[in-house]
Parts: C-alpha cells; sequence; structure tokens
C-alpha cells in the first residue's frame, strides 16, 4: 500500500547517504526540509529545498525543521564502527539522546511517519546464517552496533505508547560517488582514494572482511521505498543479497588502475575485534511491500566511483 508523502524532513540529508536522498525527493517533487549541521554554502542541497543549519539535538532547531512536514527521515549519526570501539561512551551521548529527542518532539508535532536508518551492517553481529534476514538475531558486537539497536527499540517503544509511525531500514554497506575516504566506513572509497594517491590500501585480516556493497543511490531509492510503502513497526533490509570480500573489491579496482597507469598495493593488518567477519542481507521484505531491487552492479558502481574520484581531483 502506497503512501506517499508530499513534505519530509530529512535529518543529516547533507550527508552521504542523505544527499542522494535528499535530491531523489526534490526530484520526486516531494517539498523537502533538511536539517544538517554545516552552513548551506559548504553542502550541496538542490536549490529547491529548504535547508536549516542546526543541531538536531537542540529542540528548538528540531522544532522548526519538522513544522510543516508529515514526514521524517532520520539519517543523522555522529559516529561509525571504528570511532564507537574508540570510545563507547561518546557514541552513546552523541547519538542516543538526540534521537530520542527526535522521536519525542515527532511525536507532539502529530508526524505521520518516520524512517529511521539503523545498521544492517553492524547491528545482527556475527551471521549465523547468510544472507541474513530481518528476524535474524541481534547481537552486535561494537558500541555502534549495541546504539543502533538501542534507538530501533526506543523507536519501537515510541510507535506502541504515542502511536509515531515508524519504519526502520538497514543498509548495507553503502559506497559510491563523493563517499569520503578514511572516515572509518567505506572500504571502497579508502581503496580507490589510496590507489590513487599511491598508498598501499589497507587490509585487515588475511582477506579482510565480507561485506553487502550497495551503491549509494541504491540505499536512496530503498529508503525512499520503505517511506512510500514500508509499514509502520517494521524493519526493512536494503542489501544486495550478496557479499564481496575486500580483495574482490581491489580485483575490479585493479583494471581501473592501470588503465590510469596506477598500481593497487595491499597492506594487511591484524584483524579488528569489532568487524564481523561476514555480513550480506535478504531484502526480500522491502522488495515485497514496495518492488525495490538494487539496479547497479558492483562492478558499474565501482566504475562510477573511480571515475567520479579522477574527475574531481580525488577531492
Amino acid at each position: 500500500m502506497s503512501d506517499k508523502h508530499t513534505s519530509i524532513c530529512v535529518i543529516g540529508g547533507a550527508g552521504f547517504i542523505g544527499t542522494y536522498v535528499t535530491r531523489l525527493l526534490d526530484q520526486l517533487g516531494r517539498s523537502v526540509t533538511v536539517l544538517g549541521r554545516h552552513d548551506r554554502s559548504r553542502v550541496a542541497v538542490p536549490n529547491g529545498v529548504r535547508y536549516l543549519a542546526g543541531d538536531y539535538g537542540d529542540p528548538a532547531a528540531l522544532q522548526s525543521a519538522l513544522r510543516g512536514n508529515d514526514a521524517v527521515v532520520d539519517l543523522a549519526y555522529s559516529t561509525v564502527p571504528q570511532t564507537s570501539f574508540d570510545d563507547p561512551v561518546f557514541d552513546i551521548v552523541s547519538n542516543l539522546p538526540p534521537s530520542v529527542r527526535l522521536l519525542q518532539e515527532a511525536a507532539r508535532a502529530g508526524i505521520r511517519k518516520v524512517v529511521m536508518a539503523s545498521s544492517g551492517g553492524t547491528v545482527y553481529g556475527i551471521a549465523t546464517l547468510l544472507p541474513i534476514g530481518e528476524d535474524h538475531p541481534t547481537n552486535p558486537i561494537s558500541p555502534y552496533g549495541i546504539t543502533k539497536l538501542t534507538i530501533e527499540k526506543y523507536a519501537g517503544m515510541f510507535g506502541l505508547t504515542s502511536g509515531l509511525p515508524i519504519v526502520i531500514v538497514r543498509p548495507g554497506n553503502a559506497y559510491g560517488e563523493g563517499q569520503r575516504a578514511f572516515s572509518g566506513q567505506g572500504f571502497v572509497a579508502t581503496a580507490i582514494h589510496s590507489v590513487i594517491h599511491g598508498m598501499a590500501v589497507p587490509v585487515y585480516g588475511p582477506f579482510g572482511t565480507i561485506r553487502d556493497y550497495v551503491h549509494v543511490s541504491d540505499i536512496a531509492r530503498g529508503i525512499v521505498a520503505a517511506l512510500d510503502h514500508g509499514q509502520a513497526g517494521e524493519i526493512y533490509n536494503i542489501g544486495s543479497g550478496e557479499g564481496s570480500s575486500n580483495l574482490d573489491v581491489l580485483a575490479l579496482i585493479e583494471p581501473l588502475a592501470k588503465s590510469s597507469g596506477y598500481d593497487v598495493r595491499t597492506t594487511t593488518l591484524p584483524a579488528r575485534t569489532f568487524d564481523v567477519p561476514a555480513n550480506v542481507l535478504d531484502s526480500r521484505k522491502l522488495t515485497a511491500v514496495s518492488g525495490w531491487l538494487p539496479a547497479i552492479e558492483l562492478a558499474e558502481g565501482i566504475g562510477r566511483a573511480w571515475r567520479f574520484a579522477q574527475d574531481t581531483g580525488d577531492r
């Protein structure tokens, strides 16, 4: 059943995934308000999008952003798995209170639907079966995953106690044009940056990890599909159903690099305790409710990311 909201507030709509979600919603003719941390001059949002610079943990900024909207997409998050492991207390205090406040304010504002981005890569923990369905046990092994799962539980509580219609999405590993390298999240971007700058690509463990890489534009379409078709109280994976190791990714980058005169070198580092060995998502639930399917194969997506890095000087 489709429920196409026309006025959407995107929290974190100027981030990597958020930029693609904002652009897609704008292209679909929706009225979009973005709440982001930086001044508008520092972000790339379409001209027709209302942009507010502020901290979504600030009730006044949040109330202003929600005003006049009937739906919310929450993509804001202050940490990544690596930084959460370095400082788990900061991971909690910088992410959990603002997320709970958002739920409170959305309920008070009478928001008709909230889509919250969780993590398909961390909330499940070590997989007992691949691909991972939404009913797989959730035993995260990183502070990042634990906090994401806690936010999911708060969302469920608000859904029950206040009637706030909330949909949870659990995306796989996003990659694509515009992703920052060495952010602690995003092997593809880090690998491309390393190759272009003559650096060895860091691989943790003998073969690295196996991940479900999903082009950021497909993740954006999946989030909008969950907004338009997802049922309140439900959780939806956004993945390709295919796993690729770090070495598989490098094998796709290598011919692109060689054609441009670059070499691909690696450095093997010890495996990290907060990295699950393999994570591949089953997204049939989202497909069944919305028809969503990933459109960009990994080889094509890596080609796009490589050309973008070349064309922009890998900024």
